[in-house]
């Protein structure tokens, strides 16, 4: 080993850019590859996002539409056949209240429930919950239960 063969460790160095800037005998002088004038070839440039050379750009020329109603209640549904499962799996045997549906994962702390009316249900229970559709409390009361509306 000498001088004359000194290299950088293998992985060592990663930059392999261009010097550009650095005169006319770099071959890289001049205009240091930005070609003539234009946005492109000053300081500081930097292309907005979406830029389309001035066309009129995709997200603007898309219609917006639709409206988005600030006063919406979202509900997390539970449907019969659920309730039904429970019962038959003998997590519940007469009451069914918010606690327990958190505990059960069916829905979180913070979230509104509406029992509805999809499938059969066959016990006698007690529900509670923030709402009921039409088709679910007749089942419930049909069933010997009754619906207690937080």
């Amino acid at each position: 080993m000498n001088l004359s063969n000194l290299q950088p460790a293998n992985g060592s160095v990663h930059n392999q850019n261009k010097r550009v800037g650095r005169g006319e005998g770099s071959g890289k002088g001049g205009t240091s590859t930005k070609g003539h004038k234009g946005a492109k070839s000053r300081s500081g440039y930097s292309k907005k996002i979406g830029f389309e050379g001035g066309q009129m750009p995709l997200q603007r020329r898309v219609p917006k539409f639709g409206f988005k109603n600030i006063n919406r209640v979202e509900y997390d549904a539970i449907n019969l056949d659920t309730l039904q499962s429970l019962v038959d799996n003998g997590v519940v045997t007469d009451t069914i209240d918010f606690a327990l549906l958190v505990e059960l994962g069916l829905t979180s702390k913070n979230s509104l429930v509406k029992v509805l009316g999809r499938g059969e249900l066959k016990a006698k229970l007690k529900v509670s919950a923030h709402k009921f559709s039409a088709t679910a409390k007749a089942a419930i009361e049909a069933a010997g239960g009754e619906i207690v509306t937080l």
